[in-house]
């Protein structure tokens, strides 16, 4: 199995994965992007305010970038409390 890296960025910044994944394929390389970009987004979501969200998971082995996984999401708020 290779060994993946999974490099996190968003609005507060970069954070560099040291330690890595072993995983079998590009398959579940791309399903342990997705599950934590998701994690991302839903704790994004509830600590954000107007205005729009984007963030990132650059995937990397060895030899370098393998797959980049984005999402963003915008909050317009019509009315506030």
């Amino acid at each position: 199995m290779a060994q993946y890296y999974f490099d996190l960025r968003d609005s507060r910044g970069t954070t560099i994965d040291e330690e890595g994944l072993a995983l079998p394929d590009l398959q579940a390389v791309q399903n342990e992007a997705a599950q934590a970009l998701g994690v991302m987004a839903r704790d994004a979501a509830l600590t954000a305010l107007d205005g729009v969200e984007q963030m990132e998971i650059e995937v990397r082995d060895e030899e370098g970038p393998v797959m980049l996984v984005r999402f963003s999401f915008e909050i317009t708020r019509n009315k506030q409390s």
